[in-house]
């Protein structure tokens, strides 16, 4: 790589890449196309995710910028600079935001029957009501806190939206300030009942919706008797919510991250303060003062304020104004192995085949939302727990829904006297109060239960079960690129590998034991398994595809991830795109390589696919000279996957499954709807139809096929299909 010359101008900086990411995802929902609850969905998904960056990389470069640290980004830009840049890229991407909703979301879905009403448009019988429901409900939840010489400016919880108010003593005429903290134990959207809109008589049922905080803000003079509500407004408060985890000086992990949890929620620094565009200067002074924050963290909105309540929009009864549902299909391997068609009597018990049966006839893989999660994964599990035969269970568990079945079938299992082991991954952000409750619960169940290696965060995806069979023991594994977690399943897309070959399944059992004792494990046999040769061999794979490329074999890559900003990997990139290699890429979201650039990455394509389902999968796809090798498994390309996490990915060995992987990849690069190509600046073009070429939609194909299919492999025919499109 030394004859390249790289410069702050060959690479993208990571935080812009993430705003470009969230961009494409707002793009959903002022898209004409997307179906209006849809577009409130995305919406509340592109706040959300701006609320997740404040709370961590903002608040880690206003860290850096507090410490002195002047260290540049891959792009030359300091960390103020970064956070200057930051700001200017955001406030038109809010603006947009909220100009949809004041003037699309809210009027259009007004045409069909759903009113978000502001107080002042609803009639006198619903004022009404929202008095009663202001007095009977919300009242006795409210806490106002004064702002005074003897009282000083109140702790803002993180994402907790305000309202400030302006309030004057009847008596003296003096004026004084006061807080009152929107209660989010109360729905944000307050339904109010149909009959009183006087518009229910035709053939459209009327829904009426206000915003809680309007409802409080128009009967603030009930929290505050005797005096008078010369005014309000309201602000949102976001904090630095990154953990720092002291490991080295905690005896106990789950206290030492209990611990910080509390510091999370009491003690991170205001990051950024939104408030209401039309609030007065000397008002957002006093807020500003109060909470320590310059004008850089202030961002003036003009509408409502955390706007990630969109999502729950989704619960309205319109299915006409959502995508078609999409109901995953049992994996077709797994047809005849399901417990529960024999408790229902509707298979009958000589047709019955347990998943290992199945396992042991080839390698199965497994496609969410496509395939069914509870058909697959969680009856894997399940079988595993009931089964006489299986001696131990161990599995790796990042990030757990609120009900899981596979906890349960933990439990079972180790009531069933098994061994069982749950790595469970304290630090997996934002998850880790429920993490630590699911670790408790095993911990009593008599599961034992690790928290991972000292210093790194275990993110890799593995179950390993042991069983005893007639020719000896027999390891049984499923290695995957998603959580084990059966609310994200029906929405992200990811793979999964069952197998029962033996060389996978010893070097699971060493990376188990890399887990739990004190081994250094620094070999594997066949998985690539970070920090200690993941690197390494995707690197080696890369120079592989060099060699091949001066050959008339030639050089091939395809990878499909979340993230690619790993300045190692993306030299090896450019190096090999110099060379002659042909590379494709689909990255979700942020991108630090620059695709298409003269001279350095001719040869390197790279787009993004957004669509109804959250792309999370990771192939790796390596041409090698005809014959070629195929990687699943938990890693993006990012420095954290490969120097700082545990990861694990696995070689697909099955011809017929490395295919199907080749078609899935075909099928993502050929997307011409929901895909957005990289330009050689590093911006991104939405995708269209040329004139009378046929549309094609990655998600959509995908979840068509599967339909037809029964979730069987793609046919060669069917990829051919789409290559001649």
């Amino acid at each position: 790589m030394a004859d390249i010359h790289l410069s702050a101008s060959t690479f993208i900086n990571r935080e812009r890449s993430w705003i470009q990411f969230n961009q494409r995802v707002l793009a959903q929902a002022l898209n004409p196309g997307t179906p209006l609850l849809e577009q409130a969905k995305f919406s509340g998904i592109f706040s959300n995710n701006l609320d997740e960056f404040f709370m961590v990389r903002v608040a880690s470069l206003k860290s850096q910028v507090d410490a002195g640290v002047d260290q540049q980004s891959l792009d030359g830009l300091s960390p103020m600079e970064q956070l200057l840049d930051i700001r200017q890229q955001l406030i038109p991407l809010l603006q947009e935001q909220q100009q949809h909703y004041r003037q699309c979301l809210v009027p259009r879905l007004g045409e069909h029957g759903i009113e978000i009403l502001r107080y002042r448009e609803l009639n006198s019988r619903q004022q009404a009501w929202t008095t009663h429901y202001f007095q009977s409900l919300v009242f006795a939840v409210l806490t106002p806190l004064a702002v005074d010489s003897a009282r000083p400016f109140p702790f803002i919880s993180n994402l907790s939206l305000n309202i400030a108010v302006l309030i004057q003593d009847s008596a003296t005429g003096d004026h004084q300030f006061a807080r009152v903290k929107v209660p989010r134990s109360l729905p944000r959207f307050v339904h109010v009942p149909p009959e009183l809109s006087g518009k229910g008589s035709g053939l459209m049922p009327v829904r009426t919706m206000v915003l809680l905080e309007e409802v409080i803000a128009n009967n603030l003079k009930v929290l505050f008797p005797g005096m008078t509500v010369a005014d309000y407004y309201f602000f949102r408060v976001t904090r630095d919510a990154d953990l720092e985890y002291l490991e080295l000086e905690a005896d106990d992990l789950l206290q030492a991250i209990e611990a910080s949890l509390r510091k999370r929620r009491l003690e991170g620094r205001v990051v950024r303060l939104e408030v209401d565009k039309h609030t007065p200067g000397r008002v957002v002074n006093q807020l500003m003062n109060g909470m320590a924050v310059t004008e850089e963290d202030v961002y003036p909105i003009h509408g409502p304020l955390g706007l990630d309540d969109l999502s729950g929009l989704a619960a309205v009864p319109h299915g006409h104004l959502r995508y078609p549902p999409h109901r995953g299909r049992m994996p077709a391997p797994f047809h005849r192995s399901q417990k529960s068609l024999l408790a229902n009597g509707s298979l009958p018990a000589k047709e019955f085949e347990s998943v290992f049966d199945v396992i042991r006839r080839g390698d199965v893989l497994v496609h969410h939302p496509y395939d069914l999660f509870a058909g697959s994964v969680e009856e894997f599990i399940s079988q595993a727990a009931d089964d006489p035969a299986v001696l131990a269970i161990k599995i790796t568990l990042y990030r757990l829904s609120k009900q899981s079945t596979i906890v349960n079938a933990l439990e079972r299992a180790a009531g069933n006297g098994k061994q069982v082991l749950a790595l469970v991954e304290l630090k997996a952000r934002f998850d880790e109060d429920n993490n630590i409750q699911w670790a408790r619960k095993l911990e009593q169940a008599g599961v034992h239960v690790v928290y991972g290696v000292l210093g790194y965060k275990t993110h890799t995806k593995v179950t390993l079960v042991i069983r005893k069979e007639q020719q000896g023991i027999r390891s049984y594994a499923h290695i995957g690129t998603g959580n084990y977690n059966l609310q994200t399943s029906r929405f992200y897309t990811d793979l999964g590998l069952f197998t029962c070959r033996s060389i996978l399944g010893k070097d699971l059992v060493e990376l188990f034991n890399y887990f739990t004792g004190y081994a250094k494990q620094q070999h594997f046999r066949q998985l690539l398994v970070a920090p200690v040769t993941l690197r390494d061999g995707m690197e080696a794979m890369i120079q592989r595809e060099i060699k091949y490329a001066n050959t008339q074999a030639g050089g091939h890559i395809r990878v499909k991830m979340n993230s690619l900003v790993d300045p190692s990997i993306i030299k090896n990139l450019y190096q090999a795109s110099r060379a002659g290699v042909r590379i494709e890429l689909v990255v979700r979201g942020m991108c630090s390589l620059r695709a298409g650039v003269p001279g350095l990455s001719e040869s390197i394509r790279v787009v993004s696919v957004i669509g109804p389902f959250l792309e999370h999968s990771r192939i790796f796809w390596f041409g090698n000279g005809g014959e070629p090798e195929v990687y699943i498994g938990s890693a993006d390309w990012m420095t954290r996957n490969m120097d700082r996490r545990v990861e694990c990915l696995t070689p697909i060995q099955d011809p017929l499954l490395r295919h199907r992987l080749e078609a899935l990849l075909s099928i993502y690069l050929q997307d011409n709807c929901g895909a957005w190509e990289m330009g050689p600046d590093g911006s991104y073009h939405k995708l269209h139809p040329c004139h009378g070429e046929p549309e094609r939609n990655a998600q959509l194909a995908l979840a068509e096929h599967w339909q037809a299919t029964q979730g069987e492999a793609i046919p060669r025919e069917h990829t051919m299909e789409w290559e001649h499109i």
